[in-house]
């Protein structure tokens, strides 16, 4: 069970707001303080359920640190990924704005901290705040293009240069560490295959191709970029 972190700080003081990567950046002091005083601060242990598919939502989570994957089920009890969400990141908006249960499961890919704040905060804001609901669009756009895209690349590639795009996604995602080649990441070659569509047997091979290929290198469960373009090149990226 998710329990308090009062750790996490009021609205007013996250520096994700001070950054401008909060979708919350937007708000008056008197919206940003009340969404504070309502919110429940919450904290997810690596491996523990955010959320599950099919159940009601009653509000939103934001991501104040940590890692979630999003993902839904498939044929036979196969888990597909679908999204990565990282800090500073909302989940579970979705099914708020069309008001249906949850269309996927979130789980926690690292110890993470998350904000909770409840459906009818959020959908007073849209109502009464045109910067939030247009921010919340340009989100919902932008979720959408990145699902279509996923859709012609899981339809139309081949299955080595889906587990590039999967890497490629990971960089997207969650970045390099300090030496800015290692991916911050600890998913799993399961989880790369999740993401790709594939078996965890076809992803530990085409990774140790592109380790062969001497375009990554792979120490324990980490992923080294040692050529980045040669990844673009094989992942057939042209957006």
């Amino acid at each position: 069970m998710a329990r308090n972190k009062p750790q996490i700080p009021k609205c007013e003081e996250c520096h994700h707001k001070h950054d401008g990567e909060s979708i919350f950046c937007c708000l008056s002091k008197d919206e940003t303080e009340a969404i504070s005083l309502g919110k429940r601060n919450m904290v997810f242990k690596r491996g523990q359920v955010i959320f599950s598919e099919g159940n009601q939502p009653h509000g939103i989570f934001c991501i104040h640190s940590g890692k979630v994957k999003i993902h839904k089920m498939g044929d036979e009890g196969k888990e597909q990924i679908v999204r990565l969400a990282k800090s500073s990141n909302i989940i579970g908006y979705r099914s708020i704005l069309n008001n249906d249960s949850y269309f996927a499961s979130a789980t926690a890919l690292e110890d993470t901290e998350a904000c909770f704040i409840s459906k009818s905060t959020i959908i007073n804001l849209i109502k009464s705040n045109s910067n939030f609901t247009l921010s919340l669009i340009g989100l919902l756009s932008d979720d959408l293009k990145k699902a279509e895209a996923k859709i012609t690349h899981m339809a139309q590639k081949h299955v080595k240069e889906r587990i590039a795009g999967a890497i490629l996604l990971l960089i997207e995602a969650y970045g390099f560490k300090d030496d800015k080649q290692t991916i911050d990441s600890n998913l799993t070659r399961r989880e790369i295959a999740n993401i790709a569509g594939t078996t965890t047997e076809t992803s530990i091979r085409i990774l140790s191709e592109l380790f062969k290929d001497g375009i990554i290198e792979l120490v324990g469960k980490d992923i080294v970029i040692s050529d980045y373009n040669k990844l673009v090149g094989v992942a057939n990226v042209t957006d």
